[in-house]
């Protein structure tokens, strides 16, 4: 290796050492270990640049193979609706007690940060998750699962533009607890003259 590229490797390196060193131990020691802080604007540079490079080039201008349609539609809803909010919330906007006590926050999806990618970043992140961050990897890695995937990239196409009725839709397919059914089953039968018992109201638990 000639000097220079050997000065150039090292001023690579530095700089991967002081945005890791930014990025990982600054906010450790300014603010400690707890994630209700918010990512500093450094953070957010940082761990969105190193996700832009760490998804393939290859990879990131790879086009949506699977054509949208009413259906394709009607299944990302469902999916996004049962496994994504939690998080993200059905209107895409990660306002959930879940979205809002990670670190990082679960994104806004709607804003211009998530909707600038492109469809194969979109896929990557889906795909393969993020490292350190609540996001986790739903793919497989056989490619014959990837159809799920690419459907849920159209969703967050649409993430901006959903309709009230699509938001109140999704809302019956979101995941309950135990206690949840339980209720609902409670004034099913109530209202149904079932075994006539009052249902209990919904305790209200607080963060």
């Amino acid at each position: 290796m000639t000097r220079r590229g050997a000065v150039g490797l090292a001023a690579i390196v530095a700089a991967v050492a002081g945005s890791l060193f930014a990025f990982a131990v600054v906010p450790i020691l300014m603010h400690g270990i707890s994630a209700r802080d918010r990512p500093t604007r450094m953070e957010e540079m940082i761990a969105r640049r190193m996700r832009h490079y760490a998804t393939p080039r290859s990879a990131r201008s790879v086009a949506n193979p699977v054509p949208v349609s009413a259906e394709v539609t009607a299944r990302a809803l469902a999916h996004f609706a049962d496994h994504c909010a939690t998080c993200h919330g059905n209107d895409g906007r990660g306002d959930t007690v879940i979205g809002r006590g990670l670190y990082p926050k679960a994104p806004d999806m709607t804003l211009p940060a998530t909707q600038d990618l492109s469809d194969g970043e979109l896929f990557a992140i889906i795909e393969h998750g993020v490292r350190l961050t609540g996001m986790p990897a739903w793919g497989t890695p056989s490619a014959d699962d990837d159809t799920e995937s690419w459907e849920l990239v159209h969703l967050i196409r649409r993430l901006p533009h959903l309709t009230q009725a699509e938001i109140e839709g999704m809302k019956a397919l979101n995941p309950r607890t135990r206690a949840e059914w339980e209720e609902e089953d409670a004034e099913r039968k109530f209202l149904e003259g079932g075994d006539g018992a009052t249902p209990s109201p919904k305790t209200q638990h607080a963060h």
